[in-house]
């Protein structure tokens, strides 16, 4: 796998108007998952169960990613986006040190149900989180 970067939209609850509207703007295909449609959803209060976990817009090369949560901070200009940075398994440690080195670690390389997972804001303010797909 080669290393790609794309934009990670943290939109605090307006996941599904958000996704679908630009799917109207560029097309593609659009995939969402609720909490509660999720492995993870035993951790999760009930509030947030009909909450997007995660949403993909794909159209050929463009890819848009989003998520209504956002590790409890409300949405604010400068933070309600991430540059998301999917690699795989034996890059992702190696990328987080890299990118983290100076700034800070927000949430350390761990697993969860579909890979490897983890988030930092680099020395220069820009969030950024990681991910690994695990090797079927």
């Amino acid at each position: 796998m080669t290393a790609q970067i794309n934009a990670y939209l943290h939109l605090g609850g307006k996941c599904r108007e958000a996704m679908t509207f630009y799917k109207e703007c560029v097309g593609g295909e659009l995939g969402m998952q609720t909490v509660a449609e999720s492995p993870m959803a035993d951790q999760f209060p009930e509030s947030l169960q009909n909450q997007i976990l995660h949403a993909s817009l794909t159209n050929g090369s463009l890819t848009l990613l989003a998520s209504d949560l956002m590790d409890g901070q409300g949405a604010e200009i400068g933070n309600t986006f991430s540059l998301s940075l999917n690699c795989a398994p034996e890059e992702i440690h190696r990328y987080y040190s890299l990118i983290s080195a100076g700034g800070i670690a927000t949430r350390p390389i761990h697993e969860f149900f579909a890979g490897l997972i983890g988030a930092a804001t680099d020395k220069f303010g820009i969030s950024w989180m990681f991910y690994a797909e695990k090797n079927n």
